[in-house]
């Protein structure tokens, strides 16, 4: 099986290592969180509260999620276009009022069920074919491709985290006060770390790899060695990603 698992917290460099990976290599590049991010953004837009497990959970089975490979209209940055029906919610789901919930509707066990499902799917279909699949997220490799031969969780203090996180959310036009990203990302540790379903955690054969201090190229070159080691692939200039 060709399939690499990525996992760490909230802004540990799991979006864009991962993405740089799977260019590197050729492979499919799925980041999980996106779903999450998107029922979290679909109940603030319906005006659903969080709390409210079942209606959340509904949400979750019923929202028609879209993922693809960005086109050349859309030289925005993104790395994938992320759609709710055909309205295109890419950066709405990055917003700090999605942030302030996301784990809270992580956490609810029918939401994870039901996105867990469709994402093990993706995993197994990429992952058994040649081009092979990165998936990244908080549980990908304790619980939604926990058969991936090569797993990797990113670490980096909290208060890195959140600098990273403020930079994002600034650069991209956000109001955003650096305190609070670091108390919300302190309330997502505790949240996604301490859930019963599917918590936050390195898998038992991890390789766990500091981010702080090291460039995104450092961190990306230590995976591909790890890629080269244990699936015998390494870095190819023709691949290129997309989800069905």
């Amino acid at each position: 099986m060709n399939a690499i698992a990525i996992d760490g917290p909230a802004a540990s460099g799991k979006s864009t290592v991962g993405f740089l990976v799977g260019q590197s290599l050729g492979f499919l590049y799925f980041d999980t969180g996106v779903m999450y991010r998107a029922v979290a953004w679909a109940i603030l837009d319906r005006g659903i509260n969080s709390a409210d497990s079942e209606a959340v959970g509904r949400v979750a089975e019923e929202l028609p999620i879209g993922v693809s490979a960005p086109s050349d209209e859309e030289p925005d940055g993104r790395q994938a276009t992320i759609l709710i029906g055909e309205l295109d919610v890419t950066w709405s789901i990055r917003s700090p009022e999605v942030d302030s919930i996301v784990s809270v509707v992580a956490a609810n066990s029918q939401v994870r069920q039901a996105l867990t499902q469709k994402q093990r799917l993706i995993g197994l279909e990429h992952g058994s074919g040649e081009a092979g699949v990165v998936m990244v997220g908080r549980d990908i490799g304790t619980v939604v491709l926990p058969e991936a031969p090569l797993k990797v969780y990113l670490e980096a203090p909290l208060e890195e985290r959140a600098r990273r996180r403020f930079i994002e959310l600034s650069q991209r036009g956000n109001e955003a006060n650096l305190a609070k990203v670091l108390e919300d990302l302190r309330r997502r540790d505790q949240i996604d770390s301490g859930r019963a379903v599917a918590p936050l955690r390195p898998a038992h054969n991890a390789h766990r790899i500091q981010t702080y201090g090291a460039t995104i190229q450092v961190v990306v070159n230590q995976i591909l060695a790890l890629a080269e080691k244990v699936l015998g692939v390494g870095p190819t200039s023709t691949g290129n990603w997309s989800l069905p």
